[in-house]
């Protein structure tokens, strides 16, 4: 007996600890969201004729804040991720804003965000993994069955692009 207590009390320790590794990658994501509509409205004094970049950006940060499941969030946040580097794209075409020290102070606490959530994803899947591969072995299935614990899905990139290693031109 002492012994299904300790597996149904690890299953417990590891779900949490997904929920946990869930919910800082929500905080990411939440400080993202927000830093997005201060570089948008930083980038509109200088770029005045891309009005089509921003819109993209305000779309994907829309789509990314109502997803719901997590394949729904990596899905968005793969499109905003696409639309940011547009927007930073086209922003190097203006000079004025390039030496903007809004722009570069935003540029620096989005680069820092997309840190913090690159390795919030990376603790999240790590959780995930420990957690899902502890469900499936044995005799700890067992437990998992009786009491209804069930796989959680990664954090995964879904555009072959972002998988890619980034080109260096000189």
């Amino acid at each position: 007996m002492l012994f299904f207590v300790g597996m149904y009390n690890r299953l417990v320790a590891l779900r949490n600890r997904v929920e946990n590794a869930w919910s800082q990658i929500d905080v990411q994501l939440k400080r993202r969201h927000d830093l997005i509509p201060n570089l948008v409205e930083t980038c509109k004094g200088y770029m005045k004729h891309e009005r089509g970049v921003f819109e993209s950006v305000a779309n994907a940060r829309n789509q990314a804040i109502s997803a719901t499941s997590i394949p729904e969030k990596a899905a968005a946040e793969n499109v905003l991720t696409g639309a940011l580097r547009q927007l930073f794209a086209v922003a190097e075409a203006y000079p004025e804003l390039k030496a903007n020290q809004n722009m570069l102070a935003l540029q620096e606490e989005l680069t820092s965000t997309e840190n913090k959530v690159s390795f919030a994803r990376q603790f999240y899947n790590d959780s995930v993994m420990q957690f899902n591969q502890t469900l499936q072995q044995v005799p700890t299935n067992i437990v998992a069955d009786m009491f209804n614990f069930r796989e959680r899905v990664f954090f995964e990139v879904e555009d072959k692009a972002d998988r890619e290693p980034v080109k260096v031109q000189f």
